[in-house]
């Protein structure tokens, strides 16, 4: 897409991206974009997987704050974008079998099931916007990245069925403004709040950070400190080590842009 770099994307309302998607012309990463709306990641799973998976969720509000839930077969998230579509309205999403990823289209359409429900869960992205009024860097949107994302050591609540990690995602902070970010960010728990660890990677099982399981690394620079926040990439972790027959995900940083604001998940 030669040149979108200089389209102010951060302007475009949730449906403007929304359809430029659904027509084929974004299949990135979705940080920065849509500036003080909220973000989604996305879950999908038969009917008979998803009250287990609900069950999760609420056993684990840190990385699976719930925003949205479809009824089966319907694709159309009536809470946080109405009209709106799950299955063409996401730059990449993933598909699963077993536990695998078996493709990673751009709308999933021919995929789509009448037994299916769909989880939108809070995003990181939507806290992104506060970070940056406070003068907060965010490293990955600085350098046009997908957010480095990895797989931890702690577990998550298991429900029925799905069990599995946590994933986190990080931003390097200066250290003197660690708090202030944590202050920020706690403001909004709906979008997973307040970070989970601060400081050493290999505390919650993270072998190397320059290598994150999803993403793209940043680097972190003298007088910084990784912060790491519970990540909406946790469900796909569940994905792989419960195995469902069948499932839908967005692609890591690939994300829903809802019609809810940044503010309606704000707790001040």
């Amino acid at each position: 897409m030669a040149g979108d770099k200089m389209i102010d994307y951060a302007s475009y309302t949730p449906a403007e991206v929304r359809k430029l998607i659904r027509d084929g012309k974004w299949d990135r990463p979705t940080s920065g974009m849509c500036a003080g709306y909220a973000q989604a990641n996305l879950a999908v799973l038969p009917r008979d997987w998803a009250y287990d998976f609900l069950v999760f969720a609420q056993r684990n509000p840190k990385p699976c704050p719930i925003l949205d839930v479809t009824e089966p077969g319907d694709p159309e998230p009536r809470l946080i974008a109405p009209g709106a579509d799950i299955t063409t309205d996401i730059p990449r999403y993933r598909v699963w079998v077993d536990g695998k990823c078996v493709d990673e289209p751009t709308d999933v359409k021919k995929y789509w099931r009448d037994d299916l429900v769909g989880f939108l869960i809070g995003c990181s992205f939507s806290f992104e916007g506060a970070l940056i009024r406070a003068r907060i860097p965010v490293r990955h949107i600085d350098l046009d990245r997908n957010v480095p994302m990895y797989v931890t050591n702690i577990q998550c609540h298991p429900a029925g069925r799905v069990k599995g990690p946590m994933v986190v995602s990080m931003r390097p902070i200066p250290a003197s403004l660690v708090p202030k970010a944590a202050m920020c960010t706690g403001c909004y728990p709906s979008v997973h709040g307040a970070p989970v660890h601060v400081g050493d990677p290999a505390a919650i099982g993270i072998k190397d950070i320059d290598k994150p399981d999803f993403g793209e690394a940043v680097p972190i620079y003298e007088g910084e400190y990784p912060v790491f926040w519970a990540c909406g990439v946790t469900p796909q972790a569940a994905i792989m080590a419960a195995k469902p027959e069948f499932a839908i995900t967005h692609a890591p940083g690939h994300m829903f842009i809802a019609d809810k604001t940044d503010v309606d998940y704000s707790v001040f």
